[in-house]
């Protein structure tokens, strides 16, 4: 088994500690989800699994749903421009400010971002919107799909 599907197999087992499971880690997990899963499928396993991971430390209240979504969508697009990456390393080499925490506030305010709404549910940046939209990225699964047809999604 690939080391990217190790991370999915253990993340999706709550048999990473959250505590060492830091930013960059969530970057790996979401390039690796998106390698092997159209976007939607990834986020919404990206999504459950942060859910269950959070709640099996003890640490529900850690989950960020606009965080969570916001990276996904940002590291799609990254995913969409640089196809030719085909490990995580090259990956974040390629896409070094990913794995900056505060990129995201480019597209966000802290003060919304920070906020409880956002926090509890998806909220819209307030800065400049996200450079690959979600309403853009079910039209590219026909080129995901082409992409990934060696790779399949559980």
């Amino acid at each position: 088994m690939d080391p990217e599907q190790e991370l999915i197999r253990d993340f999706e087992a709550c048999q990473v500690a959250a505590s060492s499971f830091h930013h960059a880690d969530h970057i790996r997990l979401v390039w690796s989800y998106l390698r092997t899963c159209r976007h939607d499928e990834a986020e919404r396993r990206l999504r459950e699994g942060l859910q269950r991971l959070t709640a099996h430390a003890g640490a529900s209240g850690k989950y960020h749903e606009t965080m969570t979504i916001a990276w996904t969508r940002l590291a799609a697009w990254a995913v969409a421009v640089s196809r030719r990456a085909r490990a995580s390393d090259d990956f974040a080499r390629r896409h070094g400010w990913l794995l900056e925490k505060d990129a995201i506030l480019e597209f966000y305010s802290r003060e919304r971002l920070m906020s409880d709404e956002a926090r509890a549910q998806w909220v819209e940046p307030d800065l400049q919107p996200l450079p690959f939209p979600a309403s853009r990225l079910g039209a590219r699964r026909s080129e995901e799909d082409a992409v990934r047809s060696s790779l399949s999604c559980p």
